[in-house]
């Protein structure tokens, strides 16, 4: 590795890449050198944006042997091609989420990946976020002793916004592309779920369609997992919230955790009450609410921006941020609460691919 991180990005789609690019340029020990994009006049206008070169031809610059990483945001239906490709060349990949649409491409990324024994890795804001790293701490810990119930809540408000609806971005509107807006973004919390727990539930209940707008597949969906030990939790996610404050509630037989602030509705009014994480211990009756010292982030873009230094680092330490068979049970996940919601029945989450 070269004492500079040398990065590659193939496309410039999904819009999180530039808050990474961004990032990178303040870097002491990481850049981005080089650049590719189906669309050429996206991929020129970032290229020229950022001060990197363009390169015109995907072949070319999965051919470079000076490139540590490839950074992939392409629309997802495109994620598994340019995937398998990067990493069937040789090339690590850090893959913005999510993985793909189906378990077939997820399996097929898998293959690839394990075959080619590159590094690879997931883009999960909410792995890198403090809060939610000192949350599954003291889940992990016993603290609050068995968890019975967990709540979550991620929601943007872009359904509302023309210029995401009728702009560059707007094939996250496609089926084709992006499947649905709750596929989109509840894979955001499905994945904290696993994450957080430590294994994937058994079952799902779902409900997923258009409440409030009709320009994409849906906008809103509510989620609940069983898990073997019985814990229910509840993932809410719409992309027509306008504004909101309470993001996560952990309820075990020996305390609380409450999270505040914790999506992109929740940070863009100002707090009145700026405590980001606290908790409740049933033999500390007396601190009552203890706040756990995490501030609020100035706005949701600080989230996303942060995973750009996440990457490096866990680039470097040779970890991911979130592994590619990690990564398929949040799609697992999705795809079998659009099953429930569109059966109307709970669904079965299946076992790992072999």
């Amino acid at each position: 590795m070269n004492s500079r991180l040398r990065i590659g990005i193939l496309s410039f789609a999904h819009g999180h890449v530039n808050a990474y690019a961004q990032q990178i340029l303040t870097f002491e020990d990481a850049e981005v050198v080089a650049c590719w994009d189906d669309d050429v006049q996206r991929g020129q206008a970032q290229a020229q944006a950022f001060g990197i070169p363009f390169v015109p031809h995907l072949e070319d610059i999965l051919s470079r042997r000076d490139l540590d990483c490839l950074i992939i945001a392409s629309e997802t239906v495109k994620h598994g091609e340019l995937a398998v490709a990067a990493v069937e060349a040789g090339h690590n990949v850090l893959l913005q989420k999510p993985m793909a649409l189906t378990l077939e491409e997820c399996d097929r990324i898998i293959r690839a990946v394990e075959n080619r024994g590159v590094w690879f890795s997931l883009a999960f804001q909410m792995r890198c976020d403090p809060a939610n790293i000192r949350m599954r701490e003291i889940v992990h810990s016993g603290t609050l002793g068995k968890i019975g119930t967990i709540r979550r809540r991620h929601c943007i408000g872009v359904l509302f916004d023309r210029a995401f609806c009728e702009g560059p971005t707007r094939w996250h509107l496609s089926a084709q592309a992006n499947r649905g807006m709750f596929f989109d973004d509840a894979i955001h919390p499905m994945d904290w779920l696993f994450w957080t727990v430590g294994e994937k539930p058994v079952s799902v209940m779902a409900e997923i369609g258009n409440i409030l707008t009709d320009i994409a597949p849906d906008d809103t969906g509510c989620a609940l997992f069983r898990f073997r030990d019985g814990l229910l939790a509840d993932i809410y996610n719409s992309s027509v919230t306008r504004a909101a404050e309470n993001t996560t509630e952990i309820y075990g037989e020996k305390g609380v955790i409450i999270q505040n602030h914790g999506d992109g509705p929740s940070n863009a009014i100002l707090p009145p009450c700026p405590v980001a994480v606290k908790m409740f211990l049933a033999d500390e009756p007396s601190k009552g609410w203890q706040d756990l010292g995490i501030p609020v982030p100035a706005g949701h873009g600080e989230r996303i921006s942060a995973v750009a230094r996440a990457f490096v680092d866990a680039f470097r330490r040779g970890e991911p941020i979130c592994s590619a068979r990690d990564g398929r049970v949040s799609v697992e996940m999705c795809l079998a609460a659009y099953e429930s919601a569109a059966s109307g029945r709970r669904v079965a989450i299946g076992q790992d691919p072999a």
